[in-house]
């Protein structure tokens, strides 16, 4: 039995209380009245069509009712000046930049990690935004197929998909270096959906702008990126931000010989590397061992295999966010970050 929604605009603001629950339990085909059933006329300039990792991303107005499943796909929104937009987000790993604080301070967050699709749908979104596959697709909150079903417009963002192997296992691999140009590609995008092309062109002048002032040569340096987990570590391979970081400052990823995104290798391999720099994600969540800056550096300067390890001897140690290491509007900060120690360490060439 087909569900109608009360308005072509808010399409699941009818799918609420007993509906959803019978919603969520019966194939969703048979629930969503779909995105080209019963529609009003398109706002003035739209509808407007985004081709979106293999799919179509179609909105009929700017989206009123947005939900971000993770902290990357905020934070752009809110740097867009569209935080009065967003009804619910989720999968924080950091505090929000201090200049988004205040516009970030009254957002709803849904979970501190993933959010149930029930909890997304409540929040009668219109528009639903994503940064992984593994959020916004099979075994995440809802594959893009089922917000479709419900005429939902949905994107995810470009750095997860193109040269991005999501099927490879773990956190994935790249075929290619990811670049700065894809990440400017989300920000065209998600402004160009929001009718806010002008905020958009001055936030990716602004991320260039801040790229080419980095003056940093430190070729023949090696720089070891640690995410999380201490048992089994996260450690960035050669392709993902990580990469752009790197490459900013000319120096070499120690574990630039894997393609997957982030391999977990063993502390007795990343010894033999002997990295001269080590960039510590220093993450608040609380879902892997090892998550701070603080506790990544108690483990390395104690444990027997890590502890005579260069880096760690003269505590060659950059801190910095968890968004930062993936690809982010962060990255830029991450990359300036790593910039400014590799200059202290006397790197900078």
């Amino acid at each position: 039995m087909p569900i109608r929604s009360l308005s072509p605009r808010h399409p699941v603001r009818a799918v609420t209380g007993a509906l959803l629950a019978l919603c969520l339990a019966a194939p969703l085909a048979a629930c969503g009245a779909g995105p080209a059933e019963n529609r009003e006329a398109a706002a003035a300039g739209y509808p407007r069509t985004i081709d979106n990792c293999g799919r179509t991303t179609e909105v009929h107005e700017p989206p009123q009712r947005v939900v971000t499943l993770n902290q990357a796909s905020t934070e752009l929104l809110l740097s867009l000046g569209l935080g009065d937009r967003i009804v619910g987000t989720s999968m924080w790993t950091d505090p929000v930049l201090p200049q988004l604080k205040k516009a970030a301070d009254d957002l709803p967050r849904l979970a501190e990690n993933m959010p149930s699709f029930e909890s997304v749908l409540n929040t009668e979104p219109d528009f639903v935004a994503g940064s992984f596959a593994s959020t916004l697709g099979k075994g995440g909150v809802a594959t893009r197929e089922q917000f479709d079903e419900l005429g939902v417009p949905n994107y995810l963002s470009p750095t997860d998909c193109g040269t991005k192997n999501n099927e490879s296992g773990g956190d994935g691999s790249r075929t290619a270096p990811l670049t700065m140009d894809v990440l400017y590609r989300e920000i065209r995008d998600l402004a160009t959906i929001f009718d806010v092309e002008d905020r958009g062109e001055k936030l990716i002048a602004d991320l260039k702008g801040r790229l080419d002032d980095i003056d940093v040569e430190a070729r023949g340096t090696s720089v070891m990126y640690w995410f999380a987990n201490s048992e089994s570590p996260y450690l960035a391979g050669c392709c993902g931000a990580p990469g752009i970081m790197t490459k900013a400052v000319g120096a070499a990823n120690a574990f630039d010989d894997t393609h997957a995104e982030w391999p977990q290798i063993n502390w007795e391999n990343i010894a033999d590397r002997d990295p001269d720099v080590i960039a510590l994600g220093d993450l608040t969540r609380q879902s892997q061992t090892a998550e701070s800056a603080e506790a990544k550096i108690r483990f390395l300067e104690s444990h027997p295999v890590t502890k005579d390890m260069t880096a760690v001897r003269e505590k060659r140690y950059v801190r910095m966010s968890g968004q930062a290491m993936n690809p982010t509007i962060r990255t830029v900060d991450g990359a300036e970050e790593l910039a400014a120690k590799l200059r202290e360490f006397g790197f900078a060439g």
